[in-house]
């Protein structure tokens, strides 16, 4: 089935659609440096297919092509970066402590 990611601007969150349909988003909070994940839902009836690994990996590419570094504090968003050690470089090193990331 055909997916798409788009950031809604307007909600503060990326979503996911297939074949046009909202199956899951991340909110996401701007600061001057960062954005803040702050939460990742995929409707159930979308549950277990990659939804969320895709909507993630989309999200982060263009946060990090907007210049700004990741705070995953949404556990679907750190989950992500712990097991794909190349994004962890956009997560600050004070992050990383307090998230308990390696540095």
């Amino acid at each position: 089935m055909p997916t798409e990611v788009r950031n809604n601007i307007a909600l503060e969150r990326f979503e996911i659609t297939v074949d046009g349909e909202v199956a899951g988003y991340t909110e996401y909070q701007d600061t001057v440096d960062e954005r803040a994940f702050v939460h990742t839902e995929i409707d159930p009836r979308y549950d277990g297919q990659g939804y969320a690994r895709d909507l993630v990996e989309a999200a982060l590419h263009a946060t990090y092509a907007d210049g700004l570094g990741a705070l995953p504090m949404c556990r679907v968003v750190q989950h992500f970066i712990e097991t794909r050690p190349q994004y962890l470089q956009m997560v600050p090193h004070w992050a990383r402590d307090r998230l308990g990331l390696p540095q």
